[in-house]
C-alpha cells in the first residue's frame, strides 16, 4: 500500500502533529518500548483513522510511518499492522464523538487500576476528587468535585472489551482504564486528547504517590 507520504497536505500536517505527540508522550515515560497506540479521526464518513501501526516503537515513528485503517479495523494506506486495540479506538469515536484516543501504559494507570481490581464484565472506578488539575478535563470548572473513572477488565477479545467499554464512554470523564493494561483518553481534537490525557496522568501519579504517603505513615 501507498505509504502517507503521497497524501494531501491536511493530512500530512495531521500525521505530522501525532508524530510529535508520540514522541513528547514517550519522553514523559508513559508509552515505553513498543506500549500504546494513537489515532486521529482523518474523517467521518466513512470512517477512517490515522494511527501508528502495531507492534512499533512508539518514541521513533515518523509521520510517513503511521497507517490508515477504516471502519472495520482494516488497513487501507501504509505499510504495516493494525493494533488489535484499534477496536476499542473506534468505539471510543464512535460513541463519543471523539476526534483523537491516545492510549498510555505508564506506572501510575497501571498500578492504580490494578487496585481497583474489577472483574470481567463488572466495571470498577477510580475516584478522584477535590484537585485543582480536575479542571483541565473539558466540562469541569471548580476542583470541589468528584470524577469517576471507569476501570475495566482486561481482555484479549478486543471486541469483547470494546462492548463492554461502550456503555461508560458517555458518562467517562473522557478517559478509562483497563485493569493492568494503562489508560485510554480522548478529546474532540488531538490537542484536547492530549490536554486530557496528560490531566489524567497527572491525576494518577498524585493518587499513587498518595497511596505511598499514607502506607509510610501506617
Amino acid at each position: 500500500m501507498d505509504s502517507l507520504t503521497t497524501t494531501g497536505p491536511q493530512q500530512r500536517q495531521l500525521a505530522a502533529e501525532l508524530s510529535a505527540a508520540m514522541t513528547a508522550i514517550h519522553s514523559r515515560g508513559w508509552c515505553d518500548g513498543t506500549g500504546g497506540n494513537f489515532s486521529c479521526v482523518l474523517q467521518r464518513s466513512p470512517l477512517k483513522l490515522l494511527m501508528a501501526p502495531s507492534g512499533v516503537h512508539k518514541g521513533c515513528v515518523g509521520p510517513e510511518d503511521l497507517i490508515v485503517v477504516d471502519g472495520n479495523a482494516a488497513v487501507v494506506r501504509g505499510r504495516g499492522r493494525a493494533s488489535a486495540e484499534t477496536l476499542l479506538h473506534l468505539a471510543i469515536v464512535i460513541e463519543t464523538g471523539a476526534g483523537a484516543v491516545l492510549h498510555t501504559h505508564s506506572q501510575a494507570g497501571t498500578l492504580l487500576s490494578q487496585q481497583v481490581a474489577p472483574r470481567p464484565g463488572v466495571a470498577g472506578q477510580l475516584r478522584l476528587r477535590d484537585l485543582e488539575m480536575l479542571k483541565g478535563l473539558e466540562g469541569i470548572t471548580s476542583h470541589t468535585c468528584a470524577v469517576n473513572v471507569p476501570v475495566l477488565a482486561n481482555d484479549q477479545d478486543l471486541r469483547r472489551l470494546s462492548a463492554e467499554a461502550i456503555p461508560h464512554l458517555g458518562t467517562a470523564p473522557h478517559g478509562l482504564l483497563i485493569a493492568g493494561h494503562g489508560l485510554y483518553a480522548w478529546g474532540a481534537s488531538l490537542a484536547i486528547a492530549r490536554r486530557h490525557l496528560e490531566i489524567h496522568e497527572f491525576l494518577l501519579e498524585q493518587s499513587w504517590r498518595q497511596l505511598l504517603m499514607t502506607a509510610l505513615k501506617h
